[in-house]
């Protein structure tokens, strides 16, 4: 069954009159086809009219989506004999973030990110796809594993920030990203970070200090999310509004980050989000993905790096 977010309840009220009448073209004596095709043709303009105008925390509610693709879903759609690799060598398996080699379109690859997990059950045994610093850990262990086999890092990233728990504190969360930040940076092999979802503060920037940064339409990025910054600057911990206030000021969309040189490229999905047609926007994310691979592969380790890095120092210096 489909899940409506609040501000698609007109679509949803349209497309369950559809539902009504199918259930009832199956009886001869009753012509709904007229009717049928121009409720069809409403709810299709009503839909694209929708999308076309969200606010900045509307695309957040479509980016945190529960049928949006996920990271398996992703890799078993665009990958073939991916491999996970488990552990930190240092401390243990961390379920939030999955990687290991898999073969991209006719090349090897090391492909990682976020796991949210698709039901209760799953989003548990993979904490919700809140890093803590054994994942970072792994992380820079699959960085340097690509980099000395020369395979190019994809990288799928839906997080709404690392784990803040005490244990992860205490086993230096900070240290682990700020590492793993570092060891995406220094990396001599093209890096092609994906914002599949969520891109949340530290924890999602950890994944993404990449030569290109893609985001996919209807995606999120920022430091803190919305209701965070919220509960800092109004105090607005009951629920009192203010988180779409902030999203707007904070401006989290593909468009703004497109705009102040954050991203590099905005992947368009199917009208009404990537939930409603998650093949066809996996799809299309492959072949950006692919695009940006062929691209860095015409530099050597060096002219990446230095761009890479060039990159991440020029952010927030447009206009100056």
């Amino acid at each position: 069954m489909r899940s409506y977010l609040e501000f698609e309840k007109p679509i949803a009220e349209l497309e369950g009159k559809i539902d009504d009448l199918r259930a009832l073209s199956g009886d001869e004596q009753i012509n709904v086809g007229e009717e049928l095709n121009r409720l069809e043709s409403k709810t299709e303009k009503l839909l694209a009219e929708t999308y076309a105008n969200l606010s900045r925390w509307q695309k957040t509610l479509v980016a945190r989506h529960a049928a949006r693709p996920h990271f398996s879903d992703l890799v078993d759609q665009l990958m073939t004999d991916f491999t996970p690799l488990a552990g930190d060598r240092s401390f243990g398996e961390d379920s939030a973030i999955i990687g290991g080699p898999a073969s991209f379109r006719g090349r090897s690859v090391m492909v990682m990110g976020h796991e949210k997990g698709s039901d209760t059950q799953s989003r548990v045994a993979h904490n919700f796809g809140m890093a803590r610093p054994e994942g970072y850990r792994k992380a820079i262990r699959l960085v340097e594993m690509a980099d000395k086999f020369g395979l190019p890092i994809v990288t799928l990233v839906d997080t709404a920030g690392a784990y803040p728990g005490l244990g992860a504190e205490e086993r230096g969360q900070a240290e682990a990203i700020a590492s793993s930040t570092a060891s995406f940076l220094d990396a001599g092999v093209p890096v092609v970070a994906a914002i599949v979802g969520e891109g949340g503060s530290g924890g999602a920037v950890a994944l993404a200090a990449a030569d290109r940064v893609l985001m996919f339409e209807h995606s999120v990025y920022s430091v803190i999310s919305p209701e965070g910054c919220a509960s800092i600057l109004w105090k607005d911990d009951a629920g009192g509004g203010k988180a779409a206030e902030a999203a707007e000021a904070m401006k989290i969309s593909a468009q703004d980050l497109k705009e102040l040189g954050v991203i590099d490229t905005i992947v368009e999905e199917p009208v009404g989000g990537a939930h409603r047609a998650p093949r066809a926007a996996i799809e299309a994310l492959g072949d950006a993905i692919e695009g940006a691979i062929e691209e860095l592969g015409e530099m050597d380790a060096h002219e990446r790096r230095m761009a890479r890095r060039q990159k991440f120092l020029d952010i927030g210096r447009k206009g100056l």
